[in-house]
Order: C-alpha cells, then structure tokens, then sequence
C-alpha cells in the first residue's frame, strides 16, 4: 500500500559525497502511485548516482529514502521488495539459465509459486524460447530484455530504470513501453534516467532535469517533445 500521504517512494534532502566531490546537493523526490518520472541531464550530473541512492545499493552521505512510507535502510526488506530495478548490470548470473536466473530471483522475493512466476515473466518477455540459454549466450538487446523481466518478476510497487531503451530493437522498445503503461495504470511508481527523453516521452507524466547535483527542473509533463527541448537545452547550458 501507498503511504498515508499517497506517496509511494519519497527522498529529503539527499546528499551524495565522494571525497571532496559532492555529486548530489539536497535533491527532494516524490512519486505517487501512477506517476511516471523521467531523469533527464547531462553527463556527470549525478543521474545513476540517484538512481542508486533510490534503490538502497548507495548510502547518502546526507538525507533519507522512503519507499511506501518505510524508511530504506540495508535491513530494510520490505521497502527494499517493494522496488524493481534495473540498472547498467543485468543481476543475472551467468552460470545459470534465464529460467534458473529467474526462479532464483523469485525465491529471494518470497513468491509462492517461483517455477510458474519466472515462466510468466520469460513469456512476458518474449524470451520463451531462450529459458535455457545462458546470459552469456544472449545479445546486449536480449540481456535487457531479461534484466526489465527479472525486475518486474515480483511486481514491484516502485521500478527504477536506467537507460532501460539501451540496445533495445523498436518492437521491443514498444513492447516495454506497453508494459509500463499497463503498469503504470495498475498502480505502479516509476523514475527512468535516460540521455534520450524521445524514448520515455509518451509514457512519463513528469519531467525533471538536473544538473551539477541539484534539481534545475522538475515539471508535468506536457505537449510534444519538441516543444520541450529548446527549455531543456537552455537549462543544461547546451
């Protein structure tokens, strides 16, 4: 369930260190279930550095993560099942198969019926026919398509991408896109980072641009693409 404000993922007052570099400075987020979030900005802007801080694999220097009211911590689990990612690693092990790689994920995620959640989620895919391969075996686009399967096996309340268009032909970026429509209408929290807005665009409900560590924009989305671009261009100084 949402928290009581309706919120399903909330960060104050994030800060982001490494040694004497802050690569984020006091960054506020809220998501409501439904609302689709696209993280656009240029390179070095700090964009996978949240990412990972909104998914509890980075602790921030300063600040807190919240993820259906519960505070993210390391112990965390139930904020931390709430939540799908998937990032520039696939999590799949290459010693196992996709269906292996998928059963595995669903026994950590406490589902009743693992074999039949990761044979759903491999159709889903359209990766049926590779169940047995290896990782390694898949091309770049076929191991993202496995990597947003694995993320969406258990149904996550809050699912963070990162570039997840990446290597995608266009039937299966269509194909996502789909998904996270029907997901998104079912309840579901979404941020994408992504360099290329024209990929998320129809899907997000929210745009939000930063830079240097700190929001310069965080607005509805609204109209076409691109009447948005030449704003979005000023505001990283492009």
């Amino acid at each position: 369930m949402p928290s009581s404000d309706g919120l399903v993922l909330e960060a104050r007052g994030l800060q982001r260190s490494f040694g004497r570099v802050r690569v984020l400075r006091d960054v506020d987020l809220t998501l409501a279930a439904g609302e689709a979030l696209a993280v656009a900005g240029p390179n070095g802007a700090g964009k996978t550095t949240l990412l990972r801080l909104l998914a509890g694999l980075m602790r921030p220097t300063a600040g807190e993560v919240r993820v259906l009211g519960r505070r993210l911590t390391r112990g965390g689990g139930d904020a931390r099942r709430a939540l799908g990612l998937v990032s520039h690693q696939s999590l799949l092990y290459d010693d196992l198969t996709l269906l292996e790689n998928l059963v595995f994920a669903a026994r950590l995620y406490g589902l009743p019926d693992p074999r039949e959640a990761a044979v759903a989620a491999l159709e889903s895919a359209g990766l049926s026919g590779r169940a047995g391969d290896s990782p390694r075996r898949l091309s770049r686009g076929l191991a993202q398509r496995a990597a947003i399967a694995r993320a969406l096996l258990h149904g996550p309340r809050v699912l963070l991408l990162d570039e997840p268009f990446t290597a995608l032909d266009a039937a299966s970026a269509e194909r996502l896109r789909e998904e996270l429509r029907r997901r998104l209408a079912e309840g579901l929290g979404l941020v994408v980072v992504t360099h290329h807005l024209s990929e998320v665009w129809a899907v997000a409900t929210r745009v939000a641009v930063l830079v240097e560590g700190r929001w310069a924009s965080d607005e509805p989305r609204a109209g076409p693409l691109e009447g948005f671009l030449p704003r979005y261009h000023g505001l990283i100084g492009a």
